[in-house]
C-alpha cells in the first residue's frame, strides 16, 4: 500500500533565506528556534530545508519531518508526522490528524533529551514513509 505524504518543491540543502529568518529573529524566542532547528539540520546527510508559509522546514529530501516558529511568547518545534511518533514524556501537543508540536517558552525547562529524541524519531519516520512509499 502506497503511503502518501506532503512534500515540497525547492527544498536545498542549505537556504539562505532561513538564515535571513535566523537573523531577523535573534530575540530569545529566536535563539531558541535556532538551536532546535540546527538539531534538524544535523539529523543526516539528506536534510533540506525551505522557509514554508514564513517559518523554516527541515526535509528529508522533499518530504517535510520537522519546522520551528516563533510566536510572540513561545516557540514551536512541529513535526508534520508527530500524531504517531512515539512521545513518552508527553511533550508534543496538539490534536490534529497529522501535526503536532512542542512548545517551549522562555525560562521554563526543557527536557532536551526528549526533544533531541523526537526529531531523531520524526527523520526515522519519514525516511521509513520515503522508503516505503
Amino acid at each position: 500500500m502506497r503511503t502518501e505524504f506532503l512534500r515540497f518543491n525547492g527544498a536545498v540543502e542549505r537556504d539562505p533565506a532561513i538564515d535571513t529568518w535566523m537573523k531577523e529573529h535573534a530575540s530569545g524566542l529566536g535563539a531558541i528556534a535556532h538551536q532546535w532547528f540546527e538539531v534538524m539540520r544535523k539529523c543526516g546527510d539528506e536534510v533540506r530545508e525551505l522557509l514554508h508559509d514564513g517559518c523554516p522546514v527541515a526535509c528529508l529530501g522533499d518530504a517535510p519531518f520537522g519546522y520551528v516558529n516563533v510566536f510572540t511568547s513561545h516557540v514551536n518545534v512541529g513535526f508534520f508526522h508527530g500524531a504517531p511518533l512515539p512521545d513518552p514524556a508527553r511533550l508534543l501537543q496538539g490534536t490534529g490528524k497529522f501535526m503536532r508540536h512542542v512548545k517551549l517558552r522562555p525560562g521554563t525547562a526543557t527536557n532536551a533529551a526528549a526533544l533531541s529524541r523526537l526529531i531523531d524519531s520524526a527523520y526515522s519516520d519519514m525516511n521509513a514513509r520515503v522508503e516505503n512509499g
